[in-house]
């Protein structure tokens, strides 16, 4: 029996967090509404974790080596954090009554929150991952279980060994559904997310040579993303790209989605949406045919609604309303969203990008009815030896474009006479890009499309800079 004071809104009482952290239960202590591992997240009431930048051996990969949260904790309490979690004792003011959850480490303590999070929860959870598009997928699924009944979700990127434990850790406990997306940039990295999230439902959206500079090869890719069933319990599905089907984790239950006739979920494109910019769908799946009309072009975004649909089924829900959600979803920023302004669109795929997923975004491009079609590409990472050959062959994908702007040395494989003279321009960085010279005038029917690696545009907000000269040029 919990014997930490109540709250309308807690999202743990304190009890419940020490129990969770193998800590002796300490008494009458206020919970907290909220856990936050960033400092200028917190809101108040919060739990504050102090990471320490290295995680250790266990994953590779970290965006903040050499921090240490500890030296943010003023910070967090500045802000309003009601608790904190530490793994060396610290200095606060004499008169603090500051609740505190002393552990031998702070990434151990997140992933038993995590995993008691997940442990409380009753309702169906879902884990997402692929090469390309899982955060789009994520955000779709959603939206379309949110029509239906409470649903919990991971934000943003939160899909590596620090954002899978505090989505789990932010699941409210009367969730019906919980949606998290599992990501990896080094081999072993999915199979302890997955197993921590332990779904109901398991997802492989694609398999594309994404951080293939990291593995031996694509066969070794999608070992690494089929290890997403390894979290699985005996009833639990595996929903796949119905070509990945053959040979891939015998003893699930697996639903399948894609345009080929044995899909479980079956789609077929009756409309692409040539006059505006809606394509129509219709799917098929249990003998019962559906019709939507999803709002963007490319067959990629089709796959990835089909994938939606196919993880509502698998749940069990209800799949008229679900068809119906889908005319009416958002995707999220970065992402191949589609900013309108005047007689522009501004396509933002600029979140991350690989061969596979800008030849997609390309063809898009290619199939736009506007007059001017304007592609900037950012060099694509982590593609080890085949760099070159995968850069070189997004030339020939540019084909009938009206201008292309390269950005990066992966592009100088280009040869300069391949496309017509004029047409092709090349930078070495984003901001050397003149950007108020992009768009020809605003009577012009135009279609910008900015495609690259995190790196190039996304985290330097070339997007949001290019959006406000563009709006600025409206209102002369």
């Amino acid at each position: 029996m919990s014997t930490s004071k109540p709250k309308d809104n807690a999202l743990w009482t304190w009890s419940e967090l020490e129990q969770a952290c193998g800590l002796s239960i300490s008494g009458d202590k206020t919970g907290v509404t909220g856990i936050s591992i960033d400092s200028r997240s917190v809101v108040l009431d919060d739990l504050f974790i102090a990471l320490s930048g290295d995680p250790g051996p266990r994953f590779k990969s970290s965006g903040s080596q050499g921090l240490d949260g500890h030296d943010f904790i003023p910070s967090a309490l500045q802000n309003g954090a009601s608790g904190l979690m530490v793994s060396k004792p610290i200095d606060l003011p004499s008169d603090s009554d500051m609740n505190r959850l002393l552990v031998s480490d702070t990434l151990d303590g997140l992933w038993q929150i995590g995993a008691a999070g997940r442990a409380r929860m009753t309702g169906k959870v879902v884990a997402i991952t692929g090469s390309s598009g899982k955060t789009t997928l994520r955000q779709w699924v959603q939206e379309i279980l949110s029509t239906q009944a409470t649903t919990h979700a991971s934000v943003g990127s939160f899909n590596n060994h620090w954002g899978v434990p505090l989505s789990l850790a932010r699941m409210p406990r009367q969730s019906a559904y919980g949606v998290f997306e599992v990501g990896m940039n080094h081999p072993g990295e999915i199979s302890p997310l997955t197993k921590l999230v332990k779904p109901d439902v398991a997802v492989v959206l694609n398999v594309l040579p994404a951080h293939i500079g990291q593995f031996e090869s694509l066969e070794h890719i999608k070992k690494e993303k089929l290890s997403i069933a390894d979290g699985l319990g005996p009833e639990g599905i595996l929903v796949l790209p119905d070509d990945l089907v053959p040979g891939s984790a015998e003893h699930h239950q697996i639903v399948s989605f894609g345009f080929g006739n044995n899909a479980s979920v079956r789609g077929r494109i009756v409309d692409a949406g040539q006059d505006r910019n809606v394509t129509k769908v219709e799917v098929t799946i249990d003998k019962q045919s559906y019709t939507y009309a999803l709002d963007g072009k490319g067959e990629h975004r089709v796959l990835t609604s089909l994938a939606a649909l196919a993880i509502a089924h698998a749940l069990g829900a209800d799949l008229h309303a679900a068809t119906n959600s889908l005319g009416a979803i958002t995707t999220p920023k970065g992402r191949g969203n589609q900013i309108r302004l005047g007689n522009t669109v501004l396509t933002d795929d600029s979140y991350n990008a690989n061969p596979v997923s800008m030849a997609y975004a390309l063809q898009s491009l290619r199939a736009s009815s506007a007059e001017t079609k304007i592609a900037i590409l950012g060099e694509m990472f982590e593609l080890g030896d085949g760099g070159a050959d995968a850069h070189r062959a997004i030339q020939a994908q540019c084909s009938g474009l009206s201008r292309v702007l390269t950005v990066g040395d992966g592009f100088n494989v280009w040869q300069a006479n391949a496309l017509p003279r004029g047409v092709w321009q090349h930078y070495d960085n984003a901001e050397d890009i003149p950007i108020d010279q992009l768009v020809l005038g605003t009577d012009i029917q135009t279609e910008l499309l900015v495609k690259g690696s995190n790196k190039v545009f996304w985290v330097n907000g070339f997007v949001g800079r290019l959006e406000k000269i563009l709006r600025e040029k409206l209102k002369r």
